[in-house]
């Protein structure tokens, strides 16, 4: 499920990891951007659903999964993110595609969108919008900057189960791969987070800009929002706003669940596997 890997250096020389799945085909390819410190294998079962008829392509970020760890934490800041995701891109000639963003990345979906706006010809914005709610953020702070570390993966599986009751997971089976999604074995054989915690400090002390203007970008495109209907990270007020600012933007929602969706709950599965069939 987690597909092939490739590196791609980033202007810096670090190595991003790029997971992909499929072939190139006269559709336009899937370029999925995952949550602040989840990596491209979080897209594994939405690729495999679409990589039959198009190529699909998910970066882990430097800092996370298998891609490199940089020596100085602002090296782990969204505009270096979306610069590196600009590299991809460019090192697999991918000058259009459609953009399923999670979290960080569905800010990165805005962001791309208006520094290339030729780029993305859709967007997927999975329970993030120009607003991010405070209480989550703080949890989102104190989350990442620990390892989190484990003795086993069913012990990683149960502290996950344990952190985030919110999410859509409800079997052992599922949260166990998820485990597997979040954590890597140590040399010591214990497991700990798939990344790196000093992506913490890009939070400490940092308002958030004024993102609607890169909302708006996305106003020329096809637009999805996927919503956990508790989510702590983007409230119906703020989505409110996007849909009288985005009429067209289509809306999904998860009643009972947290921030973020997995995008392969059966409830919404099906309609936002018929929206990126929809799309060229």
């Amino acid at each position: 499920m987690s597909g092939s890997v490739r590196r791609i250096p980033a202007a810096d020389g670090l190595g991003i990891a790029v997971r992909i799945w499929g072939e190139r085909t006269a559709r336009t390819p899937l370029l999925c951007l995952a949550g602040m410190v989840r990596t491209g294998g979080d897209f594994g079962r939405v690729a495999l659903r679409h990589a039959g008829r198009r190529l699909v392509v998910a970066p882990d970020y430097i800092g996370r999964g298998l891609s490199e760890r940089a020596r100085d934490w602002r090296r782990y800041r969204a505009e270096r993110s979306l610069a590196d995701v600009l590299d991809v891109c460019a090192a697999l000639h991918i000058p259009r595609a459609v953009v399923l963003g999670t979290s960080l990345g569905g800010l990165l979906a805005m962001g791309l969108a208006a520094a290339r706006p030729g780029l993305v010809v859709a967007a997927m914005l999975n329970d993030i919008g120009p607003e991010v709610g405070g209480s989550g953020l703080a949890f989102v702070r104190g989350f990442v900057g620990g390892r989190h570390t484990q003795p086993d993966l069913d012990h990683a599986a149960g502290f996950l189960r344990q952190t985030l009751p919110w999410l859509s997971l409800s079997t052992p089976e599922e949260w166990r791969e998820f485990a597997a999604l979040t954590f890597a074995r140590d040399p010591d054989g214990r497991w700990s987070a798939h990344w790196d915690p000093a992506i913490a400090r890009t939070l400490d002390g940092r308002s958030l800009p004024d993102l609607w203007p890169l909302f708006d970008a996305l106003a020329r495109v096809p637009v999805l929002l996927v919503r956990g209907g508790i989510s702590d990270i983007l409230s119906s007020e703020t989505a409110a706003r996007m849909r009288a600012r985005c009429p067209d933007m289509t809306e999904l929602v998860l009643p009972g669940v947290g921030h973020a969706p997995t995008l392969s709950e059966p409830e919404i599965a099906p309609a936002l596997d018929a929206w990126i069939e929809a799309q060229p």
